[in-house]
């Protein structure tokens, strides 16, 4: 058996870290299909996690589960500052 490196508490916390800030999501739909955008975390609840999208084509936010990001078919990063001097 795999042991996982982190657990669910470790997930939870840094997904709140990220709470009212830009992040870059990928999300894993299978069959070779991945969805990356960048959004805004708006919301963190006991059992799973708004973004809304900066792209105008969706229509509302989207919610992942932790349980998503700790299996690996959802990431979530804080966006990276493009520019500084």
């Amino acid at each position: 058996m795999i042991k996982p490196k982190h657990d669910i508490a470790h997930v939870k916390k840094s997904i709140a870290d990220c709470f009212q800030k830009r992040v870059d999501v990928t999300v894993n739909l299978g069959r070779n299909k991945v969805q990356r955008y960048c959004g805004l975390l708006t919301g963190v609840y006991p059992a799973l996690f708004t973004v809304c999208p900066d792209d105008k084509s969706y229509l509302g936010k989207t919610s992942y589960s932790y349980a998503e990001v700790l299996c690996g078919s959802v990431s979530v990063k804080p966006k990276k500052i493009e520019g500084g001097a």
